[in-house]
């Protein structure tokens, strides 16, 4: 099984990882979640500026602010021929945001980008964090993930 990420960048900010990085990460998110699809996956990752992701924010979560990370699940598409790669969906990302974050946090932006997307990957997977119970899954799969990557645990005190 094949995991393809596709980067977009849509911003002119600097610090943001490379093509390969990502695929890594959006890879061994998949691979590691126990969730993984039967066939080839596809995952579009889309970095932007404050303005876009606090419109998608305000239009999709009612919170007009900027955040740091947006999932959109594609869902089951019909009609798609069987050896086509199964699309998850889109994970933005806004890079003002996680530059802030990371700087505030202490963490090396590199770090945080890792987890922003391994952590937008997951929610496309089905993993969320409403109750306390999801979020302790879903933190100690992402603090496993990043370890793999030698990222250190984000939740960590």
């Amino acid at each position: 099984m094949a995991v393809t990420a596709d980067l977009q960048v849509a911003c002119n900010e600097s610090d943001i990882p490379s093509a390969a990085d990502v695929q890594t990460w959006v890879a061994e998110a998949v691979g590691q979640s126990g969730r993984a699809p039967d066939s080839d996956t596809e995952i579009a990752v889309r970095v932007v500026d404050a303005d876009e992701i606090r419109t998608l924010n305000r239009l999709y979560r009612d919170k007009d602010t900027p955040t740091n990370v947006l999932s959109f699940p594609a869902g089951d598409l019909e009609g798609l021929p069987p050896e086509a790669p199964r699309l998850l969906g889109d994970v933005v990302v806004c890079a003002p945001v996680v530059a802030a974050e990371a700087a505030e946090q202490g963490k090396a932006v590199a770090d945080h980008w890792a987890h922003m997307i391994v952590h937008g990957t997951l929610h496309l997977l089905g993993f969320d964090h409403e109750t306390d119970a999801e979020a302790a899954e879903m933190e100690a799969l992402e603090a496993r993930i990043l370890a793999s990557q030698s990222v250190t645990d984000p939740y960590a005190g």
